[in-house]
């Protein structure tokens, strides 16, 4: 598998790569994770890390670097492939990366009911920080928040 930094070009791949990975959340959110437009709206602000398999992406990440903080977001694997170790191995290149670009911290929110994120992101030295609204809009079918999460680089 090669990690890179995505290009434009991947964004359609990115958009299906995503929504098949967030589909675990339809018990509460009645939509696509991410539609096409956003994906390319997200290159103008960030950048995506992706770990390709024979021509097809495995997995990614979003970044965007603020100063000393970076929020990651969107960390998706392929379903098939989930359980293998992967989600891992993209937040330590996330982590790697951010690092890298001169960040002291990396931030992430998660959506409170999705209770096995907390577990795996404390594990990984995140400790919560915060909650903050889920955005006003979006066609959920049970009241939900964010937890804010970060981790010193």
């Amino acid at each position: 598998m090669d990690l890179r930094l995505a290009i434009p070009s991947d964004a359609a791949a990115l958009t299906a790569l995503i929504n098949r990975a967030f589909a675990v959340e339809r018990f509460f959110i009645d939509a696509d994770r991410i539609d096409l437009a956003e994906v390319r709206e997200r290159f103008r602000s960030g950048r995506f890390l992706v770990l390709e398999e024979g021509g097809a992406l495995a997995a990614c990440v979003y970044l965007e670097l603020r100063g000393p903080h970076a929020y990651l977001g969107l960390l998706s694997v392929e379903p098939a492939r989930q359980g293998r170790g992967i989600g891992s191995r993209m937040m330590d290149a996330a982590e790697d990366y951010c690092r890298g670009e001169g960040c002291r911290h990396l931030d992430l929110r998660v959506v409170n009911l999705r209770q096995e994120l907390p577990p795996f992101y404390r594990q990984r030295g995140y400790l919560e920080t915060g909650a903050a609204p889920f955005p006003a809009g979006h066609p959920v079918t049970q009241p939900c928040h964010f937890i804010e999460m970060s981790k010193g680089l």
